[in-house]
C-alpha cells in the first residue's frame, strides 16, 4: 500500500510503499506525473495492490501496478480522508525496511476497508487501530492480569506509566490510575486477542469509547514521539 508520495523533479514521484516482503520501501515513479502515464493514477496514498519494480543501486524503480483498491469512498470523504492519512503516518513511523511487515500491511487494509464502512465510527476505529499497532509493535498493555503480581482478581487500575492493569495491592507507586468498567476493559482485551481479520466487527456505547479513547491518549503519547500533521489537520476538522 503506497504510504506517501512526493514530487521529484519535474515529471517523477518519490513513493514510500509498505509491502509484506520488504517492509517500508522507497522507489521512484519516473514520468508518473505526464497525463498519459500509466502509472499516475496507481501511486497515490491508498492505493492497494501488486507493485512490479527493479532494485537500482541506491533505489526501487517502479515499473508498474496492478491495482487492487484505490479505496476511492475515501476521496469522497474530507474527514475520512485525513482519519486515512493518519493511519498511513502511523505505519510510515512503524514500519521498517526489510522487515516482515504482514500484519501491519493487513491491520492498514483492514482498517481502509472500515472507514468506508458508514455505520462504524471513525473515532473506533482510531482508538483500535491505534492498540492493535502498539500489540504488534510489542508495545501493547497489559490488560488481562495486574502487571506487578500477575493477580487477575483483584479490583485494578489502568495506568499507562506501568504498562497496564495494576491490582489494589500493588498500586501504592501508580500516580496515573485510571478505572476501567467491565466494557470498556473487555474491549481493549478482545482487540488485543483478536486476529486483524475480526477486528472491525463491534460498536460500543458513547460511554465506552469515551473512556476507551482517553486510555488511547494516553498511551499514544508515552509510545510515540512525533506529532502527525494529519491529526493536527482532522482534529481542527472535528
Amino acid at each position: 500500500m503506497v504510504l506517501s508520495v512526493a514530487p521529484v523533479g519535474e515529471y517523477d514521484r518519490r513513493v514510500v510503499i509498505l509491502t509484506k516482503e520488504q517492509g517500508k520501501i522507497s522507489a521512484f515513479a519516473k514520468g508518473s506525473r505526464r497525463p498519459n502515464s500509466p502509472l499516475v493514477g496507481a501511486v497515490n496514498p491508498f492505493t492497494f495492490g501488486e507493485f512490479m519494480m527493479y532494485e537500482g543501486r541506491s533505489s526501487y524503480t517502479i515499473q508498474s501496478v496492478n491495482v487492487s483498491n484505490y479505496f476511492s469512498e475515501l476521496r469522497a470523504d474530507v474527514v475520512g480522508a485525513y482519519y486515512g492519512f493518519y493511519f498511513l503516518e502511523v505505519a510510515n513511523y512503524y514500519a521498517r525496511e526489510r522487515n516482515d511487515e504482514r500484519e501491519l500491511l493487513k491491520l492498514l487494509y483492514q482498517t481502509m476497508r472500515a472507514l468506508t464502512n458508514p455505520h462504524l465510527p471513525n473515532q473506533l476505529i482510531r482508538y483500535i487501530f491505534e492498540l492493535k499497532v502498539l500489540t504488534i509493535n510489542g508495545q501493547g498493555p497489559q490488560v488481562f492480569q495486574c502487571v506487578q503480581c500477575g493477580d487477575r482478581t483483584r479490583p485494578a487500575v489502568f495506568s499507562a506509566a506501568k504498562g497496564g492493569l495494576v491490582c489494589n495491592e500493588c498500586d501504592g507507586e501508580v500516580r496515573d490510575g485510571m478505572f476501567l468498567d467491565g466494557s470498556t476493559l473487555y474491549t481493549m482485551q478482545y482487540i488485543e486477542s483478536s486476529t486483524i481479520e475480526k477486528l472491525y466487527t463491534f460498536n460500543v456505547k458513547p460511554e465506552v469509547l469515551e473512556k476507551f479513547g482517553r486510555v488511547m491518549g494516553r498511551l499514544m503519547k508515552m509510545y510515540v514521539d512525533k506529532e502527525f500533521k494529519s491529526l493536527e489537520i482532522l482534529q481542527t476538522l472535528l
